[in-house]
């Protein structure tokens, strides 16, 4: 099995990734879509995970509750129907520290929360290259019965091709992310400022 390095709308409507015609409306539809993140978020979304499959009854305490083992807990948000205030059955855990983050991608998954099995992953609207979400045709996973299934996600990796290599970074589920974030630290003025600084002091030394 193996995941995305970005998102390509037509390539995770199929199981292996090999799809290049649309296989479905929705695909054809997310494929034609662009997608901008909203611009009122102040959390880090390299510390924030998507935690879906929720409850329609788990609150925000409980679901803070659930994660705080893996450290401290920045913000809870759970996506709630603005209208009627019911759950949409997902919402997002931002923790103070990188590392809390990767240790509750590693363990949360696929654990129980007021009797549901959850769906544990990182935040992608804001970190993933070319991301499109469920209510455009796109996102991850999905329910067979629907016939609108994604692949290459953590929920349903995409199965091996019957032809072709596949690189070794995508072998893991969560490479997409420390490579998207590389590249970030590269670009970014202050990184770039730090690695001088480090050249210098060797330099002299």
């Amino acid at each position: 099995m193996w995941y995305s390095k970005e998102y390509k709308p037509v390539q995770v409507g199929s199981i292996d990734g090999a799809g290049t015609v649309p296989h479905d409306a929705a695909v054809k539809r997310a494929a034609q879509s662009t997608y901008q993140p909203p611009k009122n978020l102040k959390t880090d979304p390299q510390c924030t995970l998507f935690v879906g499959r929720l409850s329609l009854d788990t609150s925000e305490a409980s679901l803070h509750s659930h994660f705080e083992k893996y450290g401290q807990i920045k913000e809870v948000r759970i996506v709630r129907n603005q209208v009627t205030g019911i759950s949409q059955g997902y919402g997002f855990v931002t923790f103070t520290k990188d590392k809390y983050t990767k240790d509750a991608y590693r363990h949360a998954n696929k654990t129980t929360l007021d009797h549901h099995i959850i769906l544990v992953d990182y935040e992608r609207s804001r970190t993933m290259k070319g991301w499109i979400p469920r209510r455009l045709g796109g996102g991850f996973g999905g329910k067979k019965e629907s016939g609108q299934l994604r692949f290459g996600g953590r929920d349903r990796p995409f199965r091996d091709p019957a032809q072709g290599h596949i690189p070794y970074d995508q072998r893991h589920s969560d490479d997409w992310r420390y490579l998207e974030s590389k590249k970030r630290r590269s670009s970014s003025p202050n990184e770039s400022k730090r690695y001088t600084k480090r050249s210098r002091y060797t330099h002299i030394n």
